[in-house]
């Protein structure tokens, strides 16, 4: 798991968010940020952008997780349903593996902030070689 901590490090926009890599294991990854004054929409909600990255990052990260280590993954498609606004934060993104394949690996991503479910996605990440 050591490279997807080094790969998230490389990731300035993570960084520019204030995003962290919280938790790493096979097939589900987390990562919390914060709702900085810059990455608010004009009401002071979270702006759906930041929910988007770090639930995209979080689901893309547990796909490499289960990829051998000669590949990388690169997003194809990923939907977001957003369901309340965030509020408070932090917020953070889980990331899972529905299903990993030769081609093609089906990711979910639910980002929360506290409790509430603010966003629900589902994605198709495609192995490239690294």
């Amino acid at each position: 798991m050591q490279r997807i901590i080094e790969s998230f490090e490389r990731q300035t926009m993570m960084q520019t968010l204030g995003a962290e890599l919280t938790c790493v294991r096979a097939g589900h990854v987390e990562i919390t940020a914060p709702i900085l004054p810059g990455s608010q929409q004009q009401h002071g909600y979270a702006h759906a952008a930041l929910i988007f990255a770090i639930g995209d990052s979080a689901a893309g990260y547990a796909a490499l997780s289960v990829m051998p280590d000669e590949f990388e993954v690169l997003t194809a498609e990923m939907k977001i349903n957003l369901l309340v606004p965030g509020r408070d934060g932090p917020l953070r993104a889980v990331g899972t593996v529905e299903k990993s394949g030769r081609r093609l690996v089906v990711v979910r991503a639910d980002v929360f902030d506290g409790e509430v479910k603010v966003a629900l996605m589902q994605g198709t990440m495609v192995p490239v070689t690294a």
